[in-house]
């Protein structure tokens, strides 16, 4: 799977590298590097627009926004429609509440990221595995300290591996830069998901949709750069048509499996727990990756087939 669409879509991702540091006992460049750090900032660097939307009824204001989790420091995408409705909400949903909080992960990986009896180079070709081998090569790590891994863990860490060679900074992410500014509020913060359920999505997939994510991600190594730019350059000037090819079209069309378990699933979740909220009264500010907000079973087509209007704000 490209990096550009998992990026988009996985914000747990990013906390695999270091419990995957520690599970095989030898810390690697691509598993420091995806440690989430601390954001110092609060404020979005100003861009032409993201998309934002808007739900309403009698007594309570949801507005949809999306994000992408890892950025290059220099990438702007503040605006002050945003700046506005971020500032009225009452309280602050994201896909998870908490990102430092890794409760699970390292079991689950244990458990389900790990199988010396089915190792990588029992599944991949050898042209296959020396292409993994480059490219762990690349950032301090072998083929060798990989083979044990699950299809889909040894998929993650190429692609962290893969945007932290980039530029791609997870401290930049707008989901990172939005929990600062919540945090720094004091209103509460609440989430969808937890992190190892996130990555648990990940895990369950079949070994052939989890293979088909690894040889993609193997071919596509060393275009990250470029793809994350398509993207990040649609997202921020709002070009949601071009979010949905680039992140939901791909992905259904290279694997219907992980679409069906990453975009539509979580978003039919999603849309019963925000028509809860929009039972009640107040105003909040939700944030979940881009994608989900994109394509023909985005959160608002789900939130519309329960009676529930997302419009977009334009002005």
């Amino acid at each position: 799977m490209r990096f550009d669409r998992l990026t988009a879509c996985v914000r747990s991702t990013l906390t695999v590298g270091a419990a995957l540091s520690a599970l095989l006992m030898a810390p690697t460049a691509m598993a420091q590097s995806s440690v989430v750090a601390p954001v110092a900032v609060t404020a979005a660097p100003e861009g032409s627009g993201p998309a934002l939307w808007v739900i309403k009824d009698a007594d309570s204001t949801l507005y949809l926004f999306g994000t992408v989790h890892v950025l290059k420091p220099e990438t702007p995408w503040g605006t002050a429609r945003v700046d506005q409705a971020f500032a009225s909400a009452d309280e602050y949903w994201f896909e998870i509440a908490d990102l430092a909080n890794q409760d699970g992960v390292m079991p689950l990986i244990q458990a389900k990221g790990v199988s010396p009896d089915r190792p990588l180079s029992s599944l991949l070709t050898a042209e296959e595995m020396a292409d993994l081998d480059a490219a762990a090569r690349t950032v301090g790590a072998t083929a060798a300290q990989l083979d044990p891994l699950r299809p889909w863990l040894a998929s993650l860490q190429l692609a962290l591996a893969s945007i932290a060679k980039a530029g791609y900074v997870p401290a930049n992410g707008g989901d990172q830069v939005l929990h600062a500014r919540a945090a720094a509020t004091g209103k509460p913060i609440k989430g969808f998901e937890i992190a190892s359920q996130q990555i648990g999505f990940i895990a369950d997939m079949s070994e052939d949709a989890q293979l088909a994510m690894l040889r993609s991600g193997l071919k596509e190594f060393d275009q990250a750069d470029a793809m994350l730019g398509r993207m990040v350059t649609a997202w921020s000037t709002g070009d949601v048509d071009g979010l949905d090819v680039l992140i939901g079209q791909e992905m259904k069309s290279e694997s219907p499996e992980m679409y069906a378990v990453m975009l539509t699933n979580r978003n039919e979740t999603w849309a019963d727990q925000i028509q809860t909220l929009l039972a009640g009264s107040g105003t909040a500010f939700i944030s979940v990756g881009a994608g989900h907000l994109a394509g023909a079973d985005s959160l608002q087509s789900k939130l519309a087939q329960r009676g529930i209007t997302a419009t977009r704000i334009t002005d």
